[in-house]
């Protein structure tokens, strides 16, 4: 893969990053049989790319690697829950800008766990980020539903940056690919009590959307990301993902004519300026969660 291919491959996945949100609300069911199901094609997906691959040998986890990836499938289970309740609930757009709020959580427990000196960049981008917040918070009525999905998405944003700082806490042997197969694994087995009761009323066409989740939003996107990491290096690549809110609001735009206001553009435009001026200051913030970029 060339650098040219390999930049192709990350737009073409933070396309697909995008389109989660367009697909989770195209989807009738509950979001506990959307997460289940994502999970669960990813698996199949994630397992074809490997074999097709052959590039690394498969390698079952150790006891250390099992303790990480059972904590980080709970916590993508609860970050996929929580996103897709905020979809229901007030929208594409809003859980889009809500769950970008997580590079300032990273920075500001990976200060605390890891005990790292916060640099002024990235106190600039927490600040930044959570002036975009406020911009994008139509009302602050917790009766509304734009600030309940607001809140289920920023709620997103925090389990995604826990699960990214659990994957750099427990990084071992296991290639990323595998790594994203087994959380996905335990994503479907956790899910699986609360999806079964309703799994008989789920309609054709919802099956359709939740593959096309599961297949290219999840296996797909973070195939295309892994290969592409091997040309192209961390940094390049959160300021390519940080185009996901671009292309989700765009396409809930376009689809279900969820018209931005300004004042919502301009909180969006602060989340992303801040994610891209972060990442190109050397902050590495960004950086780090973007290797689980297939969690979203």
């Amino acid at each position: 893969m060339t650098p040219r291919t390999a930049l192709g491959a990350l737009h073409i996945g933070a396309l697909m990053f995008g389109l989660t949100g367009v697909f989770g609300k195209l989807a009738g069911a509950s979001a506990s049989i959307i997460v289940f199901g994502r999970a669960g094609f990813a698996v199949l997906a994630l397992a074809c790319f490997g074999a097709l691959t052959k590039q690394t040998r498969w390698q079952m986890p150790t006891l250390r690697d099992a303790r990480g990836l059972l904590i980080s499938g709970l916590l993508l289970a609860g970050h996929w829950v929580s996103f897709f309740v905020s979809v229901k609930v007030a929208g594409v757009a809003i859980a889009t800008l809500g769950f970008a709020s997580f590079p300032a959580f990273t920075v500001i427990l990976e200060g605390l766990i890891f005990r790292e000196r916060i640099r002024a960049n990235e106190i600039l981008l927490v600040l930044a980020v959570s002036a975009g917040l406020i911009l994008v918070t139509p009302t602050f009525d917790l009766a509304s539903q734009a600030t309940e999905g607001l809140l289920w998405a920023v709620a997103s944003g925090l389990l995604f940056s826990l699960l990214s700082l659990n994957n750099r806490a427990h990084s071992g042997r296991l290639p990323a690919v595998q790594a994203a197969l087994w959380q996905n694994a335990v994503v479907a087995l956790c899910l699986l009590p609360f999806a079964a009761p309703g799994l008989p009323e789920v309609r054709p066409l919802d099956w359709v959307w939740i593959a096309l989740l599961g297949i290219f939003c999840t296996g797909v996107a973070h195939s295309l990301f892994v290969a592409s990491l091997a040309v192209i290096k961390a940094r390049t690549a959160a300021v390519v993902f940080a185009m996901e809110p671009v292309y989700g609001i765009t396409l809930a735009w376009l689809l279900f004519h969820e018209t931005p206001t300004a004042r919502m553009l301009l909180g969006g435009a602060l989340i992303i300026a801040a994610i891209v001026v972060s990442s190109r200051m050397g902050s590495g913030v960004p950086a780090k969660p973007v290797l689980d970029a297939g969690a979203h």
